[in-house]
């Protein structure tokens, strides 16, 4: 199986594992499989020897085929050791083939399980770093070339060198002129295969890059499918299709070209030697038993040689996919807890910005020196204009991302002395762009939760209205949501990402942009869901309609990062200051 490498797939990072490192990490996931890989092993050596006894018996029945024994009896017995020695062989190789797969599966599992297990630990502010469709390749394509280099490459480099080595020593014994003479030939060949590996190595690649690029395009192109056909972009997108479909069949027709002149070169060297072998034979005096040995031999020989240089390109396409797990699995997380860190037990929701700055890259202050104190059980709403820092202040609060200066504390404590677990379990977050997962209406609002019985999912949604909608659906809790939720509308959607907020009895309540893109009539919906979840606990909410936060115990007006309003709604239009203006432009207006 080709494994797509792109450089388009690298993740920030990424580098060149030093190859004794690189062993040693291999060797790990080798080692609980070490019982297998000898049994293994001991298989592909009495394989090995098996294949290579049966054109000795082919040479013997030759030669006795013109002798005065009773030759029929003799043929019988050869022909059935050589069935016998055949089957034997080939249970031989069930088993091993088998063993090693077994060996390899557990190990792909084990992979997988740890590399998902790493992304799942990973921050939230590494991913917009790494492309989605380079992880999902690392998790299921490159684990699986980890698992073929063992069971299948490796192995194969290794019986195809235990069968060169064991049918050439056989040939010297039988004749050395002739063992001398293929080596000629397989110089030759061998020397071709290389040139070739490298040709095609570089053919493969491009064609990696132009299915990489394809597939790209695709996903994007269905992804945006509903915009393409507003704005008739079809004969476009179409134009585009035909480009990278075009660049992928000369990319592999290069690759097809390589195979083209290879494969009927080494088969006119093979059939070469062929005739040379039974030319000199004859020259050379030999019986036929041996002549006929020598053929069989030489096709058990070249066939290996010929892989070799095949199997090697494949050693090192799986060590670039394994290099790229193994990068992968050393990005450490950029939050993490603390040795000291707590468990936040009796959350009360008092919530604290100490003097806090903070920046994405360098010193470009999303937030500068930000101040306040949100006392439990109150309110709090947050305003102003888009990249004001508003979404960035809710981010920050349950540590999506770190501080460069000044605190943040939950009840009086740091939270970067509080387990991210613990913390998160504390929080809950309503955001303007509700993510459902395939499954049912109930499992997106338990997210798989076992624990959590059908009479708290029908309270839950009582108590944010969202039963108004769901129970009037065919199957109710057990309808079935599509990919994104695309079934449900926004205000739906919306509806269904309170129950579960609720559901799993935060402290603290986030919204972030919860009513935004909502009809009116839902938006009254939502509003009267929100005014019975201002009793949960502390509530933040970030919203560019002013209608949403005016009973809000206090609003924050930022602007470029920096507090420069603090009030309740009626003591900011007192002030007649930025708050007063957007009022005006909100409502005076319509």
């Amino acid at each position: 199986m080709a494994v797509d490498i792109d450089e388009k797939d690298r993740l920030k990072g990424d580098k060149k594992i030093p190859f004794k490192v690189f062993v040693k990490r291999v060797l790990k996931y080798l080692k609980p499989e070490t019982k297998r890989f000898v049994l293994a092993g001991i298989l592909i050596l009495i394989n090995v020897g098996l294949d290579v006894v049966l054109p000795l018996i082919t040479a013997q029945v030759t030669n006795n085929l013109t002798s005065e024994n009773p030759w029929l009896t003799y043929l019988l017995l050869m022909a059935g050791a050589y069935l016998l020695i055949t089957v034997i062989n080939n249970v031989f190789l069930y088993f091993e083939s088998m063993v090693l797969q077994k060996a390899g599966q557990e190990i792909i599992y084990n992979l997988r399980m740890e590399v998902f297990s790493h992304i799942e630990g990973m921050s939230l502010s590494q991913f917009t770093e790494m492309p989605v469709g380079s992880l999902v390749t690392r998790v299921t394509s490159y684990t699986q070339s980890m698992s073929d280099m063992f069971t299948n490459v490796i192995v194969s480099v290794i019986k195809n060198l235990l069968t060169v080595v064991s049918v050439y020593v056989i040939m010297f014994f039988i004749n050395v002129q002739l063992a001398s003479l293929m080596l000629i030939s397989v110089s030759l060949v061998f020397a071709s295969s290389l040139v070739f590996s490298k040709y095609v190595s570089k053919a493969f690649k491009k064609e990696r890059q132009t299915i990489s690029d394809l597939n790209t395009f695709m996903n994007e192109t269905l992804s945006g499918m509903k915009t393409i056909k507003l704005f008739n972009r079809q004969e476009g997108k179409l134009g585009e299709f035909d480009e990278k479909n075009t660049a992928m069949r000369r990319a592999r027709f290069n690759v097809v070209k390589g195979f083209a002149v290879y494969r009927p070169f080494i088969t006119f060297v093979y059939l070469s030697t062929m005739a040379l072998i039974f030319w000199f034979g004859v020259k050379f005096g030999l019986n036929a038993g041996s002549i006929v040995a020598f053929y069989l031999y030489t096709g058990r020989f070249f066939n290996p040689v010929q892989q070799l240089a095949d199997q090697l390109n494949n050693i090192q396409k799986a060590r670039s996919a394994s290099e790229r797990l193994f990068n992968l699995l050393d990005v450490k997380p950029e939050v993490r807890d603390l040795p000291d860190a707590v468990e936040l037990t009796d959350v009360k929701g008092r919530i604290e910005f100490d003097h806090v700055w903070f920046a994405y890259e360098g010193e470009n202050w999303i937030l500068r020196d930000v101040s306040f104190v949100i006392e439990p059980g109150q309110t709090c709403a947050f305003v102003g204009a888009t990249g004001a820092g508003k979404t960035t202040i809710l981010g920050l609060i349950v540590r999506n991302y770190e501080i460069q200066k000044g605190s943040i504390y939950i009840d009086g404590i740091d939270i970067k002395h509080i387990k991210i677990k613990s913390l998160r379990k504390a929080i809950g977050q309503m955001l303007q762009d509700v993510f459902l997962f395939s499954g049912t209406v109930k499992t997106n609002i338990t997210l798989h939760d076992d624990d959590i019985t059908d009479e708290e999912i029908k309270d839950a949604c009582r108590y944010v209205n969202a039963d108004t909608f769901i129970e009037k659906l065919p199957k109710q809790y057990d309808e079935a949501v599509i990919e994104r939720g695309e079934n449900f509308s926004q205000g739906q959607r919306q509806l269904l990402s309170f129950a579960r907020t609720v559901l799993h009895k935060p402290s603290i309540l986030i919204l972030d942009e919860a009513t935004a893109n909502i009809d009116t009539e839902t938006e009254a919906v939502i509003q009267t869901s929100l005014e019975k979840m201002r009793s949960i606990g502390t509530m933040l909410i970030v919203a560019h309609r002013l209608s949403t936060i005016q009973h809000a115990d206090q609003i924050i007006v930022l602007q470029n990062g920096e507090i420069i309003e603090l009030g309740t709604h009626q003591e900011l239009l007192s002030h007649h200051n930025y708050y007063w203006k957007l009022y005006k432009l909100q409502f005076e207006n319509n």
